[in-house]
């Protein structure tokens, strides 16, 4: 099973950038898609957005037009570029697979908080 690691979270600013980045252990493509997951404080992880394999995108009608999902080939790493950020954006943010399976886990996701 191919293990996923978040990084690049921090402290920013409302209307700031911040780039997540997710590396795989091994192949992106061995996933139907590549998901990335919003934790906010007290609730379950929702679904952000996704990348299929033909590198199609989709996201949640909340960060349309904010957010963007690339990859790096090469690297086994996807990106979620986070722009125009709120301060309802704070949170844990995961990657995943999408959609999720029995087997998949959290890992440590990378926090993300947003000052008003």
């Amino acid at each position: 099973q191919v293990q996923l690691v978040e990084s690049g979270g921090g402290l920013v600013q409302a209307g700031g950038s911040l780039r997540l980045s997710c590396a795989a252990s091994g192949s992106i493509f061995s996933m139907p898609a590549v998901g990335w997951y919003h934790q906010a404080s007290g609730k379950s992880p929702e679904l952000v957005g996704f990348m299929v394999g033909d590198g199609s995108t989709r996201y949640e009608d909340s960060v349309k037009g904010r957010f963007s999902i690339s990859r790096d080939n090469a690297k086994n790493t996807v990106y979620l570029q986070m722009n125009s950020l709120k301060p309802e954006d704070t949170g844990v943010y995961y990657c995943n697979p999408w959609p999720r399976g029995p087997s998949d886990y959290w890992g440590q996701g990378t926090q993300v908080t947003v000052s008003s």
